[in-house]
This record gives C-alpha cells, structure tokens and sequence, in this order.
C-alpha cells in the first residue's frame, strides 16, 4: 500500500509539473514624450498644439532546445491617430541567419540607411495635392502575408549582411482602387572602416504587382534606394537616394482613387555629440510626377524641399529635452504653392 502510495504521489507531481506552460523570457521599452508645436503655415492661420506620445514595448523571444530562437513584440501606443503594429513573427536560427514570418515587411526597406535629421515632433500642417516622396525606401510595399529572410552576419564578405522577400495576396477581391497583389525585396547593408571612420552602406531594389479593376496604371510599386552613413567620433554624416514608382490614395470617387506617382528624392543629414549635448542637421529634396488621369503618367515635377534642425540635451539618464525646427516649401505641378511654412517644437522624452 505504502509503495501504492508513493508511486501514485509521483505520478501526480509529474503530472502537475508537465502541465505548467514555462514563460517567454520578455523584456519591456517605452518612451512619454511630451511637448508644444508651434506651426506657421505659408497660407492659412498659424497654430500651436500639444503633443503627448507615450509608448510601451515588449520583446518576447525563447529558444528551442535546438538552437533556434523563435521571438516577436507587440507595442502600446497612446497618440492620437493610433498605429498600425505590425508584428512579424521571428525564427532566428543557430547559425545566425532568421526567417520573418507574416508582416514580414518588404526586405528593401530593411535596408533603408538611416539618415540624420532633426529630433522633435514638428511638422508643417498644410495640405497640398503635390506627392513629392520624402523617404527613400518609398518604392518598396508588402502584405501581410508575407516572408522576409536575412542572412547571418558576414555573408560572403566581412561585414555584408542580406535579406530578400516575398508577399502574396491577401484575397481581398479587385476593385477600383488600387490594391497590391504579389511583392518581392532584396536589400543588403555593408559595414567596414576607412582610416578613422566606421562607414555603412545600404541598398535595396523592390517589386510589386497589383489587382485593379478597370483601367490600369502604368507602373506599380517598384523602386530602389541606397544611402551610406560615416561615422567619425562624435560625428556622423549620411546621404541617401531613392527612386521609383508609388501609390498615393487620393480619396477620388473615380475609377481609379489612386494616384500613381514616379519619383525620386535625395536625402542628408549631419550629427554632432557633445557631451550631454547632440546637434542634428538635414535636407529632403524629392520631386514626382504624379498622375492627373487614369492610367496616364505625369509630365510636370511636383517638389518638395526641407532643412531641419534640432538641438538635444540629456538632462539624467533617460530624460532629454529637444528645441527643433522645419522648414518646407512645395511645389504642385511646376508651380510654388503656398502648402509649406515652418514649424517649432520644444518638448522633453522620457524613456526606459
């Protein structure tokens, strides 16, 4: 009876510990920023709001007993507006190399070199109809369902990492308005020195097809982009190039309601750390020919030219307070409007 007993006792602790579910290790980020805009537009009536962003982050990330390390996040954002948080879910292998599974993103985009320009939150408020691009990677588009695989480090060459990508259609059925269907990405970053410098070079070149009813346009999304950075001490200087085709959805009642713009823009940028203080520099200069009929490309350049500024101060470990500022001109088919204007922001973040 005793050894009755004592098996039977074992048997339910076995039990009990087996249907445990051990936790994800998780690690958590977040930022409040807080600050005041104050907006003068080239036309209309100058305005000042409050901005209050306030996020939290958390990575979770296990690994398998054979080496491989399966890890997403999930965010929580309180702004207005919300956000899209798409999150991959991410197979990083014993070898290095790791597989995004569903919103996996477009693998040109990855590769998009960070270029600097100032912090804050300003912005100029006005609406135009010009669709000059302002980022580099702008040709690059995905679904959701979709893969992105990358390379473990040092593929091939010391300091080359890739990655390359694949969405499919996400069923949703053709309509008038322009929808992706299929998109394909490849994107390389290489990192090396020269003399003093730590010198970083990103390209990517990106594909799409689409689903329309109707007549068609020209050119889906498609583009390419490459950008270096230098970083020499305390300062760091970049410069990127995109090119290519988007989509802008311009809320028409047409057949069409998107309109098709082929673009290009020329970003730079210079950063400077001094102690507790970071000085931040940059320039956007992008130009497109947006359609102005269905399935017909633009002739006329639509423009887009930006400096900014900003200066950073550490005021304790992870709070910082930020003074910047914008200035946009714009111009709609050939011709300056009086869509741009400048903007002021001073604010402080606060993160962990």
């Amino acid at each position: 009876m005793k050894k009755e007993l004592l098996m039977a006792s074992a048997l339910v602790s076995t039990l009990g510990a087996a249907s445990v579910a051990e936790a994800v290790t998780a690690t958590m980020s977040g930022s409040l920023k807080i600050g005041q805009e104050f907006d003068s537009p080239d036309s209309g009536t100058e305005t000042n709001s409050t901005h209050d962003k306030a996020n939290f982050s958390v990575s979770l990330s296990e690994t398998t007993d054979g080496g491989t390390t399966i890890s997403s996040s999930f965010m929580l954002e309180n702004e207005s507006g919300g956000v899209d948080d798409d999150n991959a879910i991410k197979l990083t292998f014993s070898d290095g190399s790791a597989l995004e599974l569903l919103n996996a993103g477009n693998a040109s985009g990855t590769h998009d070199v960070s270029i600097p320009g100032a912090g804050g939150e300003q912005g100029v408020a006005g609406t135009t109809t010009a669709n000059a691009p302002t980022g580099i990677d702008f040709g690059a588009g995905s679904t959701t369902f979709g893969v992105e695989w990358h390379s473990a480090a040092d593929f091939m060459a010391d300091g080359l990492k890739v990655s390359a990508s694949y969405s499919g259609d996400n069923g949703s059925a053709a309509t008038g308005t322009v929808a992706m269907d299929t998109s394909w990405g490849v994107g390389a970053t290489y990192v090396t020195t020269a003399g003093d410098s730590t010198v970083t070079i990103g390209a990517g070149l990106a594909g799409s097809s689409i689903k329309q009813t109707g007549t068609q346009v020209t050119n889906a999304q498609n583009g390419f982009h490459v950008g270096v950075t230098a970083v020499t001490g305390d300062l760091t200087i970049g410069v990127g190039y995109g090119d290519g085709d988007t989509l802008v959805d311009d809320g028409a009642s047409s057949a069409l309601a998107s309109t098709q713009v082929d673009g290009s823009v020329v970003k730079a940028g210079v950063k400077y750390v001094s102690g507790d203080i970071t000085l931040n520099l940059g320039a956007v200069s992008g130009e497109g020919k947006d359609s102005s009929t269905v399935g017909t490309a633009g002739t006329t350049d639509d423009a887009w030219d930006e400096v900014n500024a900003s200066i950073g101060y550490a005021v304790a470990s992870g709070v910082s307070a930020v003074l910047g500022y914008t200035n946009v001109s714009i111009s709609d088919e050939g011709a300056s409007v009086t869509d741009g204007g400048s903007a002021w922001y001073v604010g402080a973040t606060m993160s962990f």
